[in-house]
């Protein structure tokens, strides 16, 4: 028998798990109820909603609320661009591999003989001598093995 993950877990695994929920210190948070100083999306909703509609500053609000002023502004252009979906957390870091252009993967096949070990090291530093693109070799080589697996 499997035990059902908690509201804290499924925050965790969703990136949601408000890290300082103590620091916290709205009265309506302060309460048991449906206000979870855990859920940080929550938290960040109802932090831009009192700057907004309670009469307090945006610093106010923020140290209400237990959050630094940049993260303030930050949750507060994110939700003017995209609403509620601007407050969910985002994957960090490249969402490809994005140095490998068309020009790059196609020196890489000019130099990659099928069948042949993969030489990334050189092939990177070649990418780069010609081309002046810094690639790691290790990009190469997962580049090379999608390939092979078409």
């Amino acid at each position: 028998m499997t035990k059902r993950p908690t509201k804290i877990d499924r925050l965790r695994e969703m990136g949601m798990l408000n890290p300082q929920p103590e620091r916290v210190r709205a009265p309506w948070f302060e309460v048991a109820g449906f206000f979870d100083a855990n859920d940080l999306l929550q938290v960040k909703y109802e932090m831009l909603r009192h700057a907004r509609q309670g009469g307090v500053t945006k610093a106010e609000a923020a140290e209400l609320f237990g959050v630094s002023r940049p993260t303030f502004y930050q949750a507060e252009a994110a939700f003017d661009q995209a609403g509620l979906a601007g407050l969910l957390p985002r994957p960090r870091g490249p969402k490809s591999a994005h140095k490998l252009t068309p020009e790059v993967m196609s020196l890489i096949h000019d130099l990659h003989r099928e069948g042949a070990p993969i030489q990334a090291r050189a092939l990177a530093q070649v990418v780069q001598q010609r081309l002046g693109v810094m690639v790691h070799p290790r990009s190469i080589e997962r580049a090379l093995a999608r390939k092979k697996k078409r």
